[in-house]
């Protein structure tokens, strides 16, 4: 299964255990008003439960929103939820980590970081 196909997607985990009963519109509000993004940007949002057996994944896909859960037979998902309350970011290979059950994930940084392009010279005829 391929969520975000591109290095450049961006994956906000939710910072804290959710209910994961909740559909389309529970997820899409958590988005909103726990993380202040809007679920229609293209970026990927992971949801774990409390005993980190089970996660969701709410993602627009350009058409429509899509949710894929998983829950583990047997261990637990790395935990994700961070002290301060703010979002974790992962990039898309560390949210295939941990979707596979990896435990590192969030511990330390298993992907390299972005390269952001900078202007090699100013416009000096301005």
């Amino acid at each position: 299964m391929i969520i975000g196909t591109s290095r450049a997607v961006r994956v906000f985990a939710y910072p804290a255990p959710v209910d994961l009963r909740r559909g389309y519109d529970g997820l899409y509000g958590l988005v909103q008003s726990g993380l202040g993004r809007d679920p229609l940007s293209g970026d990927v949002f992971l949801f774990c439960n409390r005993r980190r057996r089970g996660c969701k994944v709410l993602f627009w896909d350009g058409t429509g929103l899509c949710i894929f859960m998983k829950r583990l037979e047997k261990g637990t998902f790395a935990s994700l939820w961070c002290t301060d309350g703010g979002p974790l970011t992962l990039t898309s290979s560390e949210l295939a980590l941990f979707i596979e059950g990896c435990e590192l994930v969030g511990r330390q940084p298993l992907s390299p970081v972005a390269v952001v392009p900078i202007p090699l010279a100013r416009d000096l005829s301005a």
